[in-house]
């Protein structure tokens, strides 16, 4: 009887792992805000459109959509959001799938899953409305090769049957996806990138990516315009800062941590007052009217880190600091009441910048107000002071070697970083502020 105990003994520890399986959880491993609709935006190195959306209204007739996107973790399972939120219509989803991107539109073999929504290979998404995918599992991700994933993309492949309107989009994607022509029917299924012949640098529709993941994977978005958006950043090249931070919280902790974009070019705390299909701005709606969705409801998220302000003092903005600094310290306590700590940091120099709407004298005052603000108030988690590492003190302009535009070539405007300048900010950041659960106030 003895001898059966200690079998019993010996099999219970051989089973533990899998009884004690560590707990997991829904996180967001990719997202980009949403913004439109389509052409309304800042697009960066955008292909001319007209042959595969010759008409706005109509939008998408037709045809498939292959996305290409970076997962900051991978899971066994995932699930994605499809958005009709600034549509004017009803739009139709159909065979949408999940794969791994091999290189251009071409997918892995055997790697192209099919998604469903609620059971059904098509679902349709009424305007001003999204809609989350079943969870499917990932026949390529497993617990021993998540390493060997880091930096794959993953590619979200779908149909749309009839004219969809309007499109919901985000501009900026900096990232190379895939589209066929109007009338040319399903083709998301084929692994192959033949019958995928034209490109964009923005994506459409999809908007958010989860993954299963650790229960204690923390999530950081970075919240803002674009200098998070990566305006003359690398094309292609995930070199935007918050791809920096990703990169070097992922060195440092595994995959405990990811990284969110959620910067839109030409994004406003203050304004615009009004954001609808019907009345657009190129900057996209107002930080109060996105939090909620571009942050809050992504699943999660712990930390945000909220770089913003320069749109709102420029021609176009023209806000009070007043008005700025009160949104966004309502946009704070809306943050916090949700269990998000956040992380202000400070707005670096235009002045003398070559944009119409930037680089004048009063707009840098406004600028170091917002920039004392942040770094003087208790209501932060903590600072990362981004104006220090991009401030050129003898000009009060831009650091000359940060200013050539690294996405296209050319000059640059002395308003965004170039490659160069985005990896001196994403290197200038304390890891420590982004993974610690008070809110005692640190800087960087």
């Amino acid at each position: 009887m003895r001898t059966f105990l200690s079998m019993l003994a010996v099999l219970a520890l051989q089973l533990q792992p899998t009884w004690a399986a560590e707990p997991m959880k829904w996180v967001t491993s990719w997202a980009a805000s949403i913004q439109g609709p389509y052409p309304t935006g800042n697009p960066s190195a955008q292909p001319n459109m007209h042959v595969v959306f010759p008409s706005p209204a109509t939008g998408a007739r037709n045809q498939s959509f292959r996305l290409i996107v970076k997962p900051g973790v991978w899971g066994e399972q995932t699930r994605i959001r499809l958005s009709n939120v600034l549509g004017t219509q009803p739009v139709t989803f159909s065979d949408v799938y999940v794969g791994l991107q091999l290189g251009s539109a071409e997918l892995v073999r055997g790697t192209n899953k099919a998604l469903t929504f609620s059971g059904n290979q098509a679902v349709t998404v009424q305007p001003g409305d999204s809609v989350w995918s079943d969870s499917v599992t990932l026949p390529f991700v497993n617990a021993t090769n998540h390493d060997l994933l880091d930096g794959r993309k993953l590619a979200v492949s779908f149909h749309i049957p009839e004219a969809s309107g309007p499109m919901t989009w985000h501009a900026k994607a900096l990232q190379t996806s895939y589209v066929t022509l109007p009338g040319s029917g399903v083709q998301t299924h084929d692994e192959r990138e033949t019958n995928f012949p034209y490109s964009t640098a923005s994506w459409f529709f999809l908007d958010a990516v989860d993954m299963r993941a650790a229960a204690d994977t923390k999530v950081v978005v970075a919240f803002g315009d674009s200098i998070s958006d990566g305006t003359f950043s690398t094309m292609n090249g995930d070199d935007r800062w918050p791809d920096v931070l990703a990169r070097r919280l992922r060195h440092q902790y595994g995959n405990k941590v990811v990284v969110l974009n959620a910067g839109i070019g030409g994004n406003q705390i203050a304004g615009p007052a009004e954001y609808s299909s019907i009345k657009p701005f190129a900057g996209g709606p107002s930080s109060s009217m996105r939090l909620e969705r571009d942050v809050m409801q992504l699943s999660g998220v712990t930390t945000m880190i909220w770089l913003e302000g320069i749109n709102d003092f420029s021609k176009n903005g023209m806000a009070s600091t007043a008005r700025v600094i009160a949104q966004m310290s309502d946009g704070v306590k809306r943050l916090n009441t949700a269990g998000i700590r956040v992380i202000g940091a400070t707005v670096g120099t235009a002045l003398g910048s070559t944009s119409a709407a930037h680089g004048f004298p009063e707009q840098d005052e406004k600028r170091k107000v917002l920039n004392t603000f942040i770094r003087s108030s208790p209501i932060f988690a903590g600072v990362i002071d981004f104006d220090v590492v991009t401030l050129d003190i003898e000009t009060g302009q831009m650091k000359p070697e940060y200013v050539p535009d690294s996405t296209i070539g050319g000059p640059g405007d002395r308003l965004h970083p170039n490659r160069a300048g985005y990896h001196a900010m994403g290197d200038a950041i304390d890891l420590e502020i982004l993974v610690a659960t008070n809110r005692s106030k640190q800087k960087n």
